[in-house]
């Protein structure tokens, strides 16, 4: 699932190419929504919440998430689209450009009055004007028992941290994913640094951690099951982590540089 840095990117990228512009052409295939039509309407701005895109219109709001598999591509007029039709939920088209919804794991539209139905439930935007730190790091420490490699993924406590930053955040704070919020280090610590991880990023098409920008060599954990430690050269490990009421992910950790219960 894509992280809040590439979904920032994406919403970046179509507030260019729509922000400003009348529609000519607004194409939804999906049957809810298939009657919408919004040709005439001028976009007013796209934004990201989190891992969310708001596309906002006159009066409405067409709300997307990608999920896993979802994507927005941009094409100049005439130009061939980069995956089959069949993939397409939803077309925006302007006089220079076509903005196309692939896959997308959620689209629908709602009254821009109410947009919180789909994201009031998020907390502070790591990359969003209403960013809080305070805020979040009063949300991490919410339940102090809970595994912190779960408690950042949760977008209720910080919007934006994704599978890959969880296991980074863990590897770079030096502690094991499973250890409890309560013993795992000053909340604040944990809020400062992702967002620092992805303000870093939100520009970047390859995502670093390690500072070295070369594919292969940018992360220090994720991905890398078996391979050695950057740092202390012990094989990574990988599991699955959730709770009872969240679902399981896979998470890697450096048994050497994040051992169990040192958290502090």
């Amino acid at each position: 699932m894509p992280e809040g840095d590439t979904v920032y990117r994406a919403a970046q990228q179509l507030n260019t190419a729509l922000a400003g512009r009348t529609l000519t052409e607004t194409d939804f295939r999906v049957p809810r929504f298939a009657t919408a039509d919004f040709t005439g309407c001028i976009v007013d701005e796209v934004v990201s919440r989190g891992k969310h895109i708001l596309i906002r219109l006159p009066g409405h709001t067409i709300h997307s998430h990608l999920k896993m598999e979802g994507e927005w591509h941009i094409y100049q007029r005439g130009a061939r689209w980069r995956k089959p039709g069949f993939k397409a939920r939803v077309v925006l088209g302007t006089e220079q450009s076509q903005a196309v919804g692939f896959e997308l794991g959620i689209l629908e539209v709602l009254p821009r009055d109410r947009e919180d139905d789909a994201v009031g439930h998020l907390g502070p935007d790591l990359l969003g004007a209403d960013w809080d730190a305070v805020r979040a790091a009063e949300n991490l420490s919410r339940d102090p028992h809970r595994p912190i490699g779960v408690a950042v993924l949760d977008q209720r406590v910080m919007a934006g941290v994704g599978n890959v930053y969880r296991s980074e955040l863990c590897f770079l704070r030096g502690v094991d994913p499973r250890e409890p919020v309560g013993t795992a280090g000053d909340p604040r610590g944990w809020v400062d640094l992702a967002r620092r991880i992805l303000t870093a990023n939100r520009e970047r098409a390859v995502r670093v951690t390690t500072g070295d920008c070369r594919r292969g060599r940018n992360l220090w954990v994720y991905g890398r099951r078996g391979d050695p430690c950057r740092r202390c050269g012990t094989p990574i490990e990988s599991w699955n982590l959730g709770t009872a009421t969240e679902p399981e992910r896979v998470v890697y950790r450096c048994p050497r540089c994040q051992p169990r219960g040192t958290g502090s």
